[in-house]
């Protein structure tokens, strides 16, 4: 117990990381293709200490609500932004249950929205939530890079739930409609960029650098992210070319020879409990399909993933990502 609550409050402190972005670490370079990219699977920058609450309440474009910071770390709190947007929150997903099951809102946002650093889980089939939150809880669905705490935490939390608890929180997140807050761009150069947290950020300036081969997924409004607002857009920098080689690889399935639709249907929106992949984070994309790769994702339905997986380079998964998120969720 105290080793999670010690582990939750890291989260906060690295997720939660308000007027922080100037004092953050240089973004690593990717790896070879042939290990995990470095660039999806962010940990927290070394030496890095949160500051203390300023006392100033935070607010965000649209709403009437504040949070004090301390509120805004709280892992037991999920903010309500928009309270009119949604259904009533069920206790798992607003408040969790001290002191082992975090709030699900806490990391994923009041919608599911959720970042780069774990998932948008918004719309997704009822049965598919279900089915994940029990393979973290048996251990089958891990991370390719060990010790990587969002996962982590993913784990702790779905031991410590009751299975009503999962019930509660899959029906409340499948019954919000995903909409659109990611654009796509492809560039060589994207901004300078710094790390924020589990993400990256743009730096001040307008100095630019190399995107090599990595996808860069930035907030354009770090604090509003910050502040745990679902209403907060992504642009996500990919190669030049990405978008075209993606709807290919999605359309044919390459070496696979297994198109994306032959599961998750034509419009890639999901067919029964299978998910939908449109409009979601790319940087979460790539390490799924590493993940299955590698088998630190395994499961019910893992198995089905493997054939298509197999022979994907870290480009080929870059292009999936890239052309999946540009598409309307």
């Amino acid at each position: 117990m105290a080793m999670f609550l010690k582990r939750a409050a890291a989260l906060g402190a690295t997720v939660m990381m308000i007027g922080l972005s100037t004092a953050a670490a240089q973004a690593p370079s990717a790896p070879a293709p042939e290990g995990a990219p470095a660039w999806a699977y962010l940990v927290k920058p070394p030496g890095y200490k949160l500051p203390p609450d300023d006392g100033v309440p935070r607010h965000v474009p649209g709403s009437t609500v504040r949070y004090k910071v301390s509120q805004l770390r709280d892992s037991f709190l999920a903010p309500d932004w928009h309270p009119q947007e949604h259904p009533a929150m069920p206790a798992v997903v607003g408040r969790g249950r001290r002191p082992d099951v975090m709030a699900c809102g806490f990391c994923h946002r009041a919608t599911g929205t959720g970042g780069p650093e774990n998932a948008n889980i918004a719309g997704l089939p009822r049965a598919y939530i279900v089915r994940q939150l029990r393979e973290y809880r048996s251990g089958a669905r891990t991370s390719a890079v060990k010790d990587r705490l969002p996962t982590d935490l993913m784990m702790a939390t779905s031991k410590a739930l009751t299975d009503a608890e999962i019930e509660a929180a899959a029906d409340y997140f499948s019954a919000i409609k995903p909409t659109p807050h990611i654009r796509v761009v492809e560039t060589a150069r994207p901004p300078k960029l710094v790390q924020a947290g589990w993400l990256m950020a743009v730096a001040p300036g307008k100095a630019t650098e190399p995107l090599g081969r990595r996808i860069v997924e930035v907030p354009e409004d770090l604090e509003q992210f910050e502040a745990r607002d679902p209403h907060a857009r992504f642009v996500a920098y990919v190669p030049p070319g990405s978008l075209a080689r993606g709807e290919m690889l999605a359309r044919t399935g390459g070496e696979s020879a297994m198109s994306c639709a032959t599961c998750h249907g034509e419009d890639l929106k999901g067919m029964d409990d299978i998910p939908p992949i449109v409009g979601r984070s790319p940087t979460y994309m790539v390490r799924q399909l590493y993940d299955f790769k590698v088998k630190a994702r395994r499961g019910e339905m893992a198995d089905q993933m493997e054939p298509v997986v197999a022979n994907l380079t870290i480009d080929d998964m870059i292009a999936l990502a890239a052309y999946l998120a540009s598409r309307e969720p």
